[in-house]
């Protein structure tokens, strides 16, 4: 026991050394001070003790507050501030989605590295002024904040879908009325973007719009390279039962990914002369978990922070900014989303039709 107990000691010692010795040293700012950033990505910021000079937000008193409770940074209502500030690295930006697109330009320009929060722009033309804006800046570090890209599920499905044949897939993003904003740039940008993430450039193959009671649904076909997607999204359920789940068939069996937090495998059940066994012998089903979330024990990893993606998207913004990260803007930033706004653009124009 004494032999053992020096061994997990051991490890621990290493994993706690190791831990410390993970800090950043560059400078960063915070551009947005909304319900979304204070709840989402200011826990990661601080978790990974990134340098915060400053917090910048429209309001004179939230700025002259934020000193106070965020004591290590400056609050300030002047973004230029930030941008003439040359010890600054990097600024986050989670403002109105309106100014995402002035405020990335700026940023860019002004020699900074950038995270911004979806949407970044209003539609394609805008995205691809960006696009090259950032060729032109050189930008170093550039990452949009479309976090279900880096959850631990995706990694672990993306892997396993290059190496299999693809059939098809079943996409339903569920949730209650959206009055407060545009649903398409808010909200369905985020399944419309996994799809092209997941199984690249999409063509439309047919839309229909249902708008009743202030809801609205979007029922869509879309055709990849290698699969063809059936999509409902809608804003005509419940924020109480808000789901989203992805099914995918592939050679191999059928995946199921619920929101983000079990990723599942039931393997293809075995034929003779296209006839299914499990008609003929039966059986047990078989399911495989290939990624879940376990609430009994409170760790970083369980946390929904993590499995949602919004710790990975920093740290890896974080570790780009830094040189530590092998990504680059190429893979998270604004040519990365053109599929998405491609494919936004056809539904509005589709839809607008009806």
């Amino acid at each position: 026991m004494g032999y053992l107990d020096n061994i997990i000691g051991r490890y621990k010692r290493i994993r706690s050394i190791k831990d410390l010795e993970n800090t950043y040293n560059g400078t960063y700012a915070l551009v947005g001070l909304g319900g979304h950033c204070v709840s989402n990505l200011l826990p990661v910021v601080h978790h990974l003790q990134l340098p915060l000079k400053y917090i910048c937000c429209t309001s004179e008193t939230k700025a002259a507050l934020v000193s106070k409770r965020y004591t290590a940074s400056i609050g300030t209502t002047s973004l230029q501030q930030i941008l003439d500030d040359d010890t600054v690295d990097a600024v986050f930006v989670a403002a109105n989605p309106q100014a995402h697109f002035d405020i990335a330009r700026k940023v860019m320009e002004a020699d900074k590295a950038l995270f911004i929060e979806k949407p970044p722009c209003q539609d394609l033309e805008r995205l691809d002024i960006l696009i090259d804006t950032a060729k032109s800046c050189n930008a170093r570090s550039v990452v949009v904040g479309l976090q279900r890209r880096f959850a631990p599920a995706t990694r672990i499905l993306q892997k396993r879908l290059k190496g299999e044949a693809g059939h098809h897939y079943h996409y339903r993003y569920l949730t209650g009325l959206y009055p407060e904003g545009d649903a398409m740039l808010d909200l369905f940008i985020h399944p419309l973007d996994y799809a092209t993430f997941l199984f690249g450039e999409a063509k439309l193959k047919t839309a229909e719009i249902i708008e009743k009671n202030g809801g609205q649904t979007l029922l869509l076909i879309v055709e990849h390279k290698d699969t063809t997607g059936v999509l409902e999204l809608s804003t005509d359920y419940s924020w109480h039962g808000a789901k989203e789940q992805l099914s995918v068939v592939t050679d191999r069996g059928l995946y199921t990914l619920d929101n983000m937090e079990r990723l599942c495998l039931s393997p293809r059940s075995s034929a003779l002369f296209g006839i299914p066994l499990e008609k003929v012998v039966g059986g047990n089903r078989s399911i495989v978990e290939l990624y879940g979330t376990n609430g009994f024990v409170p760790t970083l990893g369980n946390n929904q922070i993590v499995s949602q993606g919004f710790f990975s998207e920093i740290k890896t913004f974080a570790d780009m900014v830094e040189n530590r990260h092998t990504s680059s803007s190429r893979d998270f930033g604004f040519e990365s989303l053109r599929n998405t706004y491609a494919l936004m653009a056809d539904i509005v124009a589709a839809t607008r039709k009806q």
